[in-house]
């Protein structure tokens, strides 16, 4: 028999489970980045690991912005987060060396979003033959890698980028 291990689950199968106060997004926006494994900010928006990963160094851009779709932030927030995606993008490559992604946001809780009242934007990196987007047996995901070392290691590669072009380019 194979097993699969995920210790990284084990902190929240046994944590206390409280309802959140707040907004979880406008809370990480303040904590500690080390803490909260805020990767990186800009001006406009933050990039954070996603808790519960679709797949090793799974990120979501959000802005400092409590709004609830794209369509309510100033353009300048919206220039930033596409600019911001292109480094994660980038210091995603650098680390795990994907070949594909997964990029997008579900606005609405119809539509998917666990957290639909702040506006945040996903990137899954990808593989051939990963099964890790969806779902496949008894509810479980495979993820290889701790959180505390995924954030380690992406934090890393981002530090690691040149500073952006005057076009906001890695």
């Amino acid at each position: 028999m194979d097993h699969l291990w995920t210790p990284w689950r084990m902190a929240y199968i046994r944590g206390e489970k409280k309802p959140a106060e707040g907004c979880i997004f406008c809370q990480l926006a303040a904590a500690d980045d080390d803490r909260s494994q805020v990767i990186a900010r800009s001006q406009w928006v933050y990039v954070t690991l996603n808790l519960y990963p679709y797949n090793n160094g799974h990120l979501m851009i959000i802005p400092y912005e409590h709004v609830d779709t794209p369509e309510k932030l100033p353009a300048e927030t919206l220039t930033d987060l596409a600019l911001t995606t292109n480094r994660a993008l980038a210091a995603l490559r650098r680390a795990y060396n994907p070949p594909a992604f997964n990029l997008g946001a579900n606005l609405g809780a119809a539509a998917g979003a666990g957290i639909a009242e702040h506006y945040h934007f996903h990137i899954v990196p990808r593989w051939p033959g990963d099964t890790n987007f969806m779902t496949i047996i008894s509810q479980t995901r495979v993820i290889p890698d701790s959180l505390d070392h995924i954030y380690h290691d992406l934090k890393a590669a981002w530090d690691s980028l040149s500073p952006p072009d005057e076009t906001g380019s890695p």
